[in-house]
């Protein structure tokens, strides 16, 4: 069949002549106008699924302003970030997120002085209708330079040093690690080792304090017994072979990532300890294609990307949709998934 021409294709009238309303009515239905009613939007979106009716998107961009596409913007070195299995994760959950609620993902990495200008600059420009932003390093100019964007912005986890006048979503990181540890303990482990992510984030930066609180709250002596990595494989391996020099009689390693558990485990595996016999190993992350394959599986903290991912989607589409929300942190619980490896 010959595709029909602009002659043939059906209108907006004729959508609303179908759904029997009136053409304001059809057209607030379709652009998810909140003074339609459910009964009238669902007519209206029925008639123009069985008419075949699409919206000129570009007639319809001059009206409301929307271009459909959000931007996803990950502060950190493209090659880090492709490798890193939770950032990967982000990536995914962001285009499904997005893709569910009708919009385009437009993904760009930021990490060079020149890559903000750019980033800002196209930010700026009318490209999209909103931002979720993942900047982790408390020194990053890019939260900073996002606030005077005229579009909403959503931040998955703490956005640099800001505290106030911003969006946030996040996971409750002090208290993962403080369930890691205490599983820990209440197993009997005394010599509570750990493996610390960079401290210039705020999630590791939290979640060694939860480490250290729940250690002291215990009776037990943190001293000597943490060590930064850079949430790499390779950072785990040089940590753990640091911890095991300093402190020969450690008993557990929580980890503050899967991907630094990773190079743990093959680091005491190749130093002749046991896991858990000799040394019980707990992480965080609970990365469905990691922690499960370990050898023993990893007890992990699990974090869902894609539960963050979707609480700062439906806060930006809050946003775009004019509601008032105070800025603040919205916190995500956390849980500890048991496995072999303590």
């Amino acid at each position: 069949m010959a595709p029909k021409s602009d002659d043939e294709r059906p209108t907006l009238e004729d959508v609303a002549a179908f759904a029997g309303v009136s053409r304001s009515t059809a057209s607030r239905a379709l652009n998810d106008d909140t003074y339609v009613s459910a009964r009238s939007r669902e007519k209206v979106l029925a008639a123009a699924r069985d008419l075949g009716y699409s919206p000129n998107q570009a007639a319809r961009s001059l009206v409301t302003r929307r271009t459909g596409a959000i931007a996803v913007v990950l502060s950190e070195p493209e090659a880090r970030l492709l490798d890193d299995p939770y950032r990967t994760a982000v990536m995914r959950a962001g285009y499904r997120e997005l893709a569910d609620v009708g919009c385009q993902m437009v993904l760009i990495f930021s990490d060079t002085r020149e890559d903000l200008t750019r980033t800002v600059r196209f930010l700026e420009g009318g490209h999209v209708d909103g931002v979720l932003v993942f900047a982790p390093h408390r020194a990053d100019p890019l939260p900073r330079a996002l606030r005077l964007l005229r579009v909403p912005v959503v931040f998955g986890g703490q956005a640099a040093d800001l505290r106030r006048g911003v969006h946030v979503v996040d996971f409750d990181n002090e208290n993962g690690a403080r369930l890691a540890v205490s599983h820990l303990v209440e197993a009997g482990r005394r010599r509570v080792a750990t493996i610390a992510g960079p401290q210039d984030q705020g999630a590791p930066i939290d979640r060694l304090a939860g480490w250290r609180k729940t250690l002291v709250d215990a009776g037990l002596d943190p001293a000597g017994l943490a060590e930064e990595s850079d949430f790499t494989l390779s950072g785990g391996a040089r940590a753990m072979s640091a911890l095991l020099e300093r402190a020969p009689d450690l008993d557990s390693v929580f980890v503050a990532s899967d991907m630094m558990a990773v190079g743990a485990l093959r680091t005491l595996s190749a130093a002749g300890r046991r896991i858990p016999e000799d040394v019980a190993v707990v992480s965080f992350d609970d990365n469905a294609t990691l922690a499960p394959a370990m050898t023993p599986p990893l007890t992990s903290v699990h974090q869902d990307p894609r539960e963050q991912v979707h609480a700062m989607v439906v806060t930006l589409m809050r946003l775009l949709e004019g509601q008032e929300i105070k800025p603040g942190q919205q916190v995500l619980p956390v849980s500890l998934t048991v496995r072999e490896s303590s």
